[in-house]
């Protein structure tokens, strides 16, 4: 089977009060935002327009670069389809936006929730362990 490669980018952001944004993927699974890195698009671009479409943010201070990792596309009850392999890209924001209204109808909800709970939030494993690699820098 050949596995298809792909690029994606997005953000932890923190609000004023130290909240990270966490989006719905369909309804489905819960995630940091991020998405496909469109043509010509550089990581951190493509990251600030995921963000804007997951949860309407349009005011993000960049701080700093958070490197990436590889994981599988997540299926439906969140295991690993292995079709197609990622590359996620991802940088770390703050806002002082509290509103959210995703303007993306394939991923309907956003909502800002305590460090602590983000990873009991996150759908996929290697999300939750990345996450757990800057927990202490938020």
């Amino acid at each position: 089977m050949n596995t298809k490669q792909s690029v994606s980018a997005g953000g932890i952001v923190l609000n004023k009060k130290r909240q990270v944004l966490v989006v719905s993927q369909k309804g489905l699974s819960w995630s940091l935002p991020k998405g496909h890195i469109e043509n010509k698009e550089t990581p951190l671009r493509a990251a600030i327009r995921e963000i804007r479409e997951e949860s309407g943010i349009t005011s993000l201070k960049f701080i700093k670069d958070l490197g990436h990792y590889k994981r599988y596309k997540m299926t439906k009850t969140c295991g690993n389809d292995k079709s197609e392999m990622k590359k996620i890209y991802l940088f770390l924001f703050s806002t002082n936006q509290t509103v959210l209204k995703p303007i993306d109808l394939e991923n309907p909800e956003a909502k800002w929730v305590d460090k602590k709970e983000v990873v009991k939030l996150l759908s996929h494993k290697k999300d939750k362990e990345f996450f757990l690699k800057f927990i202490d820098d938020i």
